[in-house]
């Protein structure tokens, strides 16, 4: 009887370590894989489990996309799109602003990625292949809402703009798949 309860114990023992070191390989891929983005998200579940499930069902969702690069012609498009969307804010700073998230909309869904009206989740389907810029672009979107009546309202129009034109560059210069 005694054995029984030793070979038990060991098993129970034996299976506690190897769920510790599957916790930790899953925990080491995805701060591998979403990088910065693993830290906001921790920062902002209730737990370490809650923030790995969401970027573990990011991950999941991303990979049944089929996200491509963009064809010559497009990239030459929108590059140039871009250029004239960055002269348009001199004279028309909020123009320019929506117009970029716009171009940004059509690169992203060109690319394979669902563009819905919501930009936080566009953000979190984008945080997965460009966790380095992802919270530019959260940044870009907040700005961009600031109230046309703030005295900083045009300062906060260039921030988003350059936020927007570092997810921008990603996007469109950079290769599909990071997985």
């Amino acid at each position: 009887m005694l054995w029984i309860v030793i070979a038990v114990a060991a098993l129970i023992l034996l299976g506690v370590v190897v769920w510790q070191m599957q916790t930790r390989k899953r925990t080491a891929q995805l701060q591998d894989r979403f990088g910065p983005e693993y830290d906001r998200v921790a920062t902002d579940a209730d737990s370490k489990r809650e923030a790995e499930a969401e970027l573990a069902a990011r991950a999941e969702r991303r990979d049944e996309l089929e996200i491509r690069d963009l064809p010559d012609e497009s990239r030459a498009r929108y590059v140039d799109s871009w250029q004239k969307v960055q002269l348009r804010f001199v004279d028309d700073p909020r123009g320019a602003v929506d117009e970029a998230d716009s171009l940004l909309q059509s690169v992203m869904r060109e690319r394979g990625y669902p563009v819905d009206d919501d930009p936080e989740r566009r953000a979190d389907d984008v945080s997965v292949d460009h966790p380095e810029v992802v919270q530019r672009y959260r940044d870009g979107h907040r700005l961009s809402q600031t109230s046309d009546d703030d005295d900083l309202a045009t300062e906060n129009l260039r921030e988003a703009m350059q936020h927007y034109r570092t997810l921008f560059e990603e996007l469109v210069g950079s290769a599909p798949a990071r997985a």
